[in-house]
């Protein structure tokens, strides 16, 4: 396995690879960059198919958290957690509290908090053995960021919508959502009150059918959710689905989701400038989660002020969206420069 050679190594500041032989525990954790604090970034619990895949997307998705804090304005590093696992048959309490204990090994430099496979009452679990987690909500109420993460998104999706089809209202307007799970939900649900038309997908059928019929959506097969002929196109499931295959299929003229990581590779990103396909990076999308997870940690927490700061992010899209278009880039190298920008400063 390598790391320093690693394509996806960015001088990250810290890996360290966390071992539990009595729980099972298998976990990496990556610190890509605390210059503006420490690294806050969610628990990934996945089956991965091989350590080094666990290895990519832990280097990715830690700078991506890095870039994602700086363009949201918050006193964060980036950095991520993943354990090997399948979180519906692996995970123990047993297993997250030496995750727990891992966390803690790294004295504050990250903190952690819910992501894809974990939950709130994992990180109840996690806290037992560590202070640095956050997502555990505030007087009574639930922690979880899902609900932002969506708002966020739709705010980023009013904007690029705005930018690439000149529109000002959502009504009519055809949106594909790839996963339907917490975030994916939440965005659905604050789209079709604002009119639009849903397509979506996920490969829990049975959470699809409900959503379905709850919405008067429209449901496909997964493999086939990239044909559908749509104005937008939102990830919402997991990372590098955007191929340079999908690239071609998409029928959308926007892509916005939820997702980490859509792009497999940087070459996606312009192969959907050459298409005037606009891509709105993920990073500025989905920051709504992080920005509550960070009010979160703070013993004055205003959920009215968590809102209308995760409304800004409609303000950073439409300086990326201005930038890319002012000088023919796609929005994904303007977004990175922007936030290098912002690390620099």
């Amino acid at each position: 396995m390598q790391v320093f050679d690693h394509p996806e190594f960015d001088h990250h500041q810290q890996i360290a690879f966390g071992c539990d032989e009595a729980s099972g525990l298998r976990a990496i954790i990556a610190i890509h960059d605390t210059r503006r604090g420490p690294a806050l970034g969610g628990l990934r619990i996945y089956p991965y198919a091989s350590e080094d895949d666990a290895l990519t997307d832990v280097l990715r998705l830690s700078r991506g958290m890095t870039y994602k804090s700086a363009l949201a304005n918050l006193p964060l590093g980036g950095g991520k957690a993943v354990i090997l696992a399948d979180p519906r048959h692996d995970k123990t309490p047993a297993m997250l509290r030496a995750m727990g204990r891992l966390v803690e090994s790294l004295g504050g430099r990250y903190i952690t908090a819910e992501d894809s496979g974990s939950g709130e009452e994992d990180m109840r679990l996690i806290r037992q053995e560590t202070r640095h987690v956050s997502g555990l909500g505030q007087g009574g109420t639930s922690g979880d960021p899902s609900p932002f993460t969506a708002h966020g998104v739709f705010c980023a999706l009013t904007s690029a919508v705005r930018h690439r089809l000149g529109r000002t209202d959502l009504q009519g307007l055809r949106v594909a959502i790839q996963g339907v799970g917490h975030v994916g939900a939440h965005l659905a649900r604050e789209l079709h009150a604002a009119g639009a038309r849903l397509v979506l997908t996920d490969v829990d059928r049975d959470s699809l059918g409900v959503l379905v019929d709850e919405l008067g959506a429209e449901s496909v097969a997964p493999e086939v959710i990239f044909d559908a002929e749509v104005d937008v196109f939102a990830p919402c499931a997991m990372g590098a689905v955007l191929t340079a295959e999908v690239a071609d299929r998409l029928r959308a003229k926007v892509v916005c989701g939820a997702a980490n990581n859509q792009l497999a590779n940087s070459e996606v990103a312009e192969l959907l400038h050459k298409r005037e396909i606009l891509y709105t990076p993920d990073y500025v999308a989905n920051a709504g989660g992080v920005i509550e997870v960070e009010a979160q940690r703070h013993a004055h927490y205003d959920r009215d002020a968590v809102m209308r700061h995760v409304e800004r992010i409609t303000v950073t899209v439409d300086e990326i969206l201005s930038r890319a278009q002012a000088q023919d880039m796609s929005p994904a190298v303007v977004a990175d420069q922007l936030a290098r920008e912002r690390l620099a400063g």
